[in-house]
């Protein structure tokens, strides 16, 4: 399936009250979904392959660390598992930095997930206190990136 078509998909999904859409052409066939109910185990199906075992416990800390930053302001979680990046090219500027000042519906990262770049928007107006994920990092679903207070 063309990627722009799974573009427009994603778009008509956003700008509408739509929950869920599936397409299927011939063979090919698509899901795109908000807040499905699905989305834990397609986690548990993605996990395991870009993540070295090393790599857990590594994230563990990050995880104990989230919690206490939480109580101070609104985490801005990931929608889906992929790549976090800060900007939209390794030689453009990062779009937030800690102390900034963002609005609501600012772009303030990107997540790639299967080589589409999804932008992720700020959901609260405030100042960016703390950036919990390093650049170029896997990010799992429903983990925290980023905090505004």
């Amino acid at each position: 399936m063309d990627i722009r078509k799974v573009k427009k998909l994603i778009e008509l999904l956003e700008s509408s009250d739509i929950a869920e859409i599936e397409i299927k052409e011939g063979e090919e066939a698509v899901r795109i979904s908000r807040n499905s109910k699905f989305a834990p185990a397609q986690v548990h199906a993605y996990a395991p392959a870009p993540t070295p075992i090393a790599a857990a416990p590594a994230a563990a800390p990050q995880a104990e660390e989230s919690p206490t930053k939480a109580l101070r302001g609104n985490l801005i979680k990931s929608p889906m598992v992929g790549t976090f990046y800060r900007s939209p090219s390794p030689s453009s500027p990062a779009f937030v930095e800690v102390g900034q000042h963002v609005k609501v519906g600012d772009v303030i990262c990107i997540v790639e997930a299967m080589k589409m770049m999804n932008q992720i928007e700020a959901d609260h107006s405030g100042v960016v206190e703390a950036i919990l994920v390093e650049d170029g990092e896997p990010v799992e679903y429903d983990q925290a990136l980023i905090t505004i207070v």
